[in-house]
């Protein structure tokens, strides 16, 4: 049967169901003049979200800016910092190392590769991304991404954020609900109702009855209680890829009020897993992701204690998890997003970018009739599907070259653990360095650039000598290399530090755009 969508219900309240309820409300919910589509979102108050992840790509900025959100009465109530990078500690070789992978893209890339010519010179002993990025140095000497003169959403370095998740929620539910007209069901759905075809009608709620829609979202998390245990979609796990399958998070407070902040996701390899830390602005958030099949939960809380510098971490809340995602992630009339689509592991923050992603299909997308769903549902699994892919081998690339000897990275180097068209990848990468023709789709999830800072990050050796003749530029080469020294020499007394420019942001706050 064919119709117009007149509803969508979004079943779940955490950061992926407020998110999408935002998007689409605020592209399809109409006005006065022109009735549009009724959004929807129930949320049960007997189940909590996870509410772990605090850390966004830059993606997230325009996300706030679409559903007009501003970036200064963010900061303020999620506690939010800027992320200009992830570092990583002891990945390699665990004596200490350490290389980063940074948001802004390598000076002049657009114009010229700079691997071959770093790899061939003297700055090749030291790291790659201090070489060919100004933002390396800004992370380690704390500096913010801009200063309070800049106005909403500006950048000088491009950033994301790392929030408190809870506080998140809250402002996303009340901006959706007061501002966009968001519909707000809090009650416990009982039953799932549906036609002959196997579309869902409606929801059964406990308090509220009945609730139809032409269009169901499922972010109601693992359990994904519509797309998995409704319409019977499987899960495609990826334990053989990544081997984490448990998280213990905790919040640790700064020693001072004035502590600095990082700015960026520091992630410390251990002997089963790695210990993310992330700064916000009252409080640190640790955690320690790590596989059970290597480590006792004793031994994990021994682990992240030592760490924290305290004698026990009992507060820690535990989370299990099981690495993997749907076989497809709209069936029907039914797209789930979020963890009811599915969960790899919290490395690089992905998760939060296949929410946004995934929300803005939808919204602009939408069929203008039901009678299209079928093509839109092919359309959003074919995109989806090679997203996750471009995910699992860029996240599975920190493991496959860390030469660490502990039983849980020696198995994650296993042939048999990697992807192929990850393995394919590195082969080519022997002779020449990540470039746009390694990545040609549209919905790549990560480019050469940030291939590149972690593959030569590591120490990985490209032999360019058997095309040296491509890599004449040598001139251009130096040039990018001073132009990056110059930005360094200009920043370092420009920029406030990352302290300094939230504290400014709470008192004065930015100037909107």
């Amino acid at each position: 049967m064919s119709g117009v969508i007149k509803r969508i219900i979004v079943l779940g309240g955490g950061t992926a169901g407020w998110i999408t309820a935002g998007i689409l409300a605020k592209k399809h919910m109409g006005n006065s003049i022109n009735q549009g589509i009724q959004i929807s979102l129930i949320e049960s108050p007997d189940i909590s979200v996870v509410g772990v992840g605090e850390g966004t790509w830059p993606t997230m900025r325009k996300t706030l800016a679409q559903l007009g959100i501003s970036e200064t009465h963010f900061i303020r109530e999620c506690g939010a910092t800027f992320k200009q990078a992830s570092k990583f500690v002891n990945w390699i070789k665990a004596q200490n190392d350490v290389y980063y992978h940074p948001f802004t893209e390598p000076q002049g890339f657009n114009r010229i590769d700079p691997a071959p010519y770093w790899q061939s010179s003297v700055e090749s002993a030291g790291s790659f991304s201090a070489a060919v990025s100004f933002q390396h140095y800004l992370c380690e000497h704390g500096l913010a991404p801009k200063t309070i003169a800049n106005k909403e959403f500006e950048v000088i370095a491009n950033y994301g954020y790392h929030l408190d998740a809870a506080k998140f929620i809250t402002l996303l539910r009340e901006h959706c609900v007061n501002q966009l007209g968001v519909e707000h069901i809090c009650d416990t759905v009982e039953q799932v109702k549906q036609n002959e075809q196997g579309d869902i009608t409606a929801l059964q709620t406990k308090q509220h009855g009945e609730q139809q829609a032409d269009l169901f979202v499922d972010c109601s998390g693992m359990r994904s209680l519509l797309l998995a245990d409704t319409l019977n979609v499987p899960f495609v796990p990826c334990d053989h890829v990544f081997l984490a399958d448990t998280a213990l998070a905790t919040q640790v407070p700064y020693t001072q009020a004035d502590d600095p902040i990082a700015c960026h996701t520091i992630a410390t390899a251990q002997t089963a897993g790695w210990i993310w830390d992330i700064g916000l602005q009252q409080r640190r958030g640790v955690g320690y992701v790590y596989s059970s099949q290597h480590c006792s939960e004793e031994e994990a809380r021994r682990t992240l204690a030592q760490y924290i510098g305290c004698e026990t971490v009992e507060n820690a809340k535990k989370i299990n998890f099981k690495p993997g995602h749907r076989e497809v992630f709209w069936k029907n009339n039914c797209v789930a997003v979020g963890l009811a689509a599915g969960f790899l592991e919290p490395l690089e923050a992905s998760a939060l970018m296949l929410i946004e992603t995934s929300a803005n299909f939808i919204a602009d997308q939408l069929p203008a009739d039901t009678e299209l769903m079928p093509l839109a549902a092919k359309r959003f699994n074919t995109m989806m599907l090679k997203k996750w892919r471009g995910v699992i081998d860029f996240l599975k690339l920190h493991y496959v070259l860390s030469e660490r000897t502990e039983p849980f990275w020696q198995q994650h180097r296993q042939t048999a653990s990697v992807p192929e068209s990850l393995q394919e990848l590195l082969t080519l990468w022997r002779y020449r360095s990540p470039n746009e023709y390694d990545f040609t789709d549209s919905v790549e999830a990560f480019s050469a650039a940030s291939y590149q800072y972690i593959l030569y990050g590591v120490g990985f050796k490209s032999d360019f000598s058997q095309m040296k003749h491509l890599y004449q530029q040598g001139e251009l080469a130096k040039k990018q290399s001073l132009l990056t020294q110059k930005r360094i020499e200009q920043l370092k007394y420009t920029l406030p530090t990352h302290r300094e420019l939230i504290n400014k942001v709470n008192t004065l706050g930015f100037s909107k755009l």
